[in-house]
Formats: structure tokens, C-alpha cells, sequence
């Protein structure tokens, strides 16, 4: 359980999440990915990075339990520094990401994928923002990276989710595969970019950071500020109370 880093091929590393039993992450595991993925970024030898989990789907989210059972404010401060950091390391990295997504990618999944450089997605993998029903807000900046603007909103203030065939006509998704098939087509697309020049892609990279027209790092920050707001006021306690286990999922954990 947690993170790990693997090198199957030549230039190319995999961090893998494994947080059973849906991939909701605890504060430490949003700062674990962030230094696994900062780490492979940095190693000279490494050209591409894929992110990829195991188990029931990709991520989930922040470990709501983890919220509830703590006093104070540290659990929710924790999440979103942890959470601005893995996301941040993820778009930072030196190094394009690829985002190897399999069943649900919600919340800060959504954060993680919205930042990789491309996605390669599972026929079951489904993108979506439940935060509205989980007493949160935040990642509207990485969904708006995946969706068009109007389509972002309505998700945002609905918590529907989005497939990955869906996402794949708007062109954020590189390649929708059978769930056995992922791994393998994430591979290939990352042995392609690993075939480059380790130097000069690592100038591209930064280049088309640089002409990003949003700032992720700002815009997100931007975002927690109401996530905060909405912990302060106690209104996010109400509504991550009330809520039961999703039918449509079965997951325990989210956020």
C-alpha cells in the first residue's frame, strides 16, 4: 500500500498509487506522490513519466474519513496542501505524465489527470467532480482542462461524471482502451515520447508550460480558498455527514 516507482522500460518511469479500497488518499499519500513524481521528473535517465493505480479505480479523492475523524482544522489544511502538491508536481514535473486512468477519476483524480500532459483512459474509467456532494469545492481548474467551459459548469454544480469515450471527442483523452489494454497503451505512448531527446523534451515541456493561458497554480489556489471558507463555516461538515455510499460507484472514500 502507497506509492511506488517502477522502471519497465528504457527512459520511462511509473508511479503507482495503491491506496486500497478505492485510492482515497490521506494527507501523507498527496505528499508521497508529489515527491514520487518530482523524484522520477528529476532523474536524468527518465524522459517520461506515467501515473497510473491499482486496484478498483483511479483515484478517489481525499480520504473523507481521514476529515471526519480529525479535531480542528490541520486534516483540511493537510488535504489541500497535499493536494496542491501532488497536482502541482504532476504539471511541474520535468518531464512529460502520462495518466494512465482505469474506472472512477474523481475529485483529486480529476486534479491529477487535468495536469498530465495526456491522458490514455480504460472503457470504464469515468471523470467527475463530486465535491458539491461531499462538502468540498476545488479542481474546477483541472475538469476545465478536460471539458469545455459550459460542459465543466454543469458537471461542477450537478457531481455528474463524464466518460472517458465522452472525453475522447473533446480530445483531452488520447486513446480509450479495454481495461487489460491500459498499461500497454500508456507504455507505447510514453516509449514514443522516451524516444526523444531527454534534454530537448525537457525544453518543451517547459515550454508549453510557459504558454499555458491559465495558471494552474494560482487558479487552483483560488479555488481553495472557498474550500477552506466552506470548512470554516461548517458547512462542509453538514453535507460530508449526510452523505452515503455512492450506488453508482460503491466507493467508501471521496472527495
Amino acid at each position: 500500500m502507497g506509492v511506488s516507482t517502477s522502471a519497465p522500460e528504457e527512459g520511462i518511469a511509473v508511479v503507482t498509487v495503491d491506496f486500497p479500497p478505492v485510492n482515497a488518499l490521506p494527507v501523507q499519500g498527496w505528499y508521497e506522490l508529489a515527491a514520487a513524481v518530482r523524484s522520477a521528473g528529476a532523474d536524468p535517465k527518465v524522459r517520461c513519466v506515467v501515473l497510473t493505480a491499482a486496484g478498483r479505480g483511479f483515484n478517489a479523492g481525499v480520504d473523507i474519513k481521514e476529515m471526519q475523524r480529525a479535531t480542528g482544522h490541520d486534516a483540511l489544511i493537510g488535504a489541500n496542501r497535499g493536494c496542491y502538491e501532488a497536482f502541482g508536481a504532476v504539471y511541474d514535473c520535468e518531464v512529460p505524465v502520462v495518466a494512465a486512468v482505469h474506472g472512477f477519476c474523481l475529485g483529486g483524480g480529476v486534479g491529477l489527470a487535468g495536469n498530465a500532459d495526456a491522458v490514455v483512459a480504460a472503457h470504464d474509467a469515468t471523470f467527475g467532480l463530486p465535491e458539491l456532494d461531499r462538502g468540498a469545492l476545488g479542481a474546477a481548474t483541472h475538469l476545465a482542462r478536460l471539458v469545455p467551459q459550459h460542459l465543466m459548469r454543469a458537471l461542477y454544480y450537478t457531481s455528474r461524471t463524464v466518460t472517458a469515450q465522452e472525453l475522447r471527442q473533446y480530445g483531452s483523452v488520447w486513446r480509450v482502451v479495454p481495461r487489460e489494454r491500459l498499461m500497454d497503451a500508456a507504455l507505447e505512448l510514453a516509449r514514443e515520447i522516451a524516444a526523444k531527446d531527454g534534454y530537448l523534451v525537457r525544453l518543451a515541456k517547459a515550454a508549453i508550460n510557459g504558454i499555458d493561458p491559465v495558471d494552474v497554480r494560482r487558479s487552483y489556489r483560488f479555488e481553495q480558498g472557498f474550500t477552506f471558507e466552506a470548512g470554516l463555516s461548517g458547512v462542509a461538515d453538514r453535507v460530508r455527514d449526510t452523505f452515503g455510499t455512492s450506488a453508482t460507484t460503491g466507493q467508501e472514500e471521496q472527495s
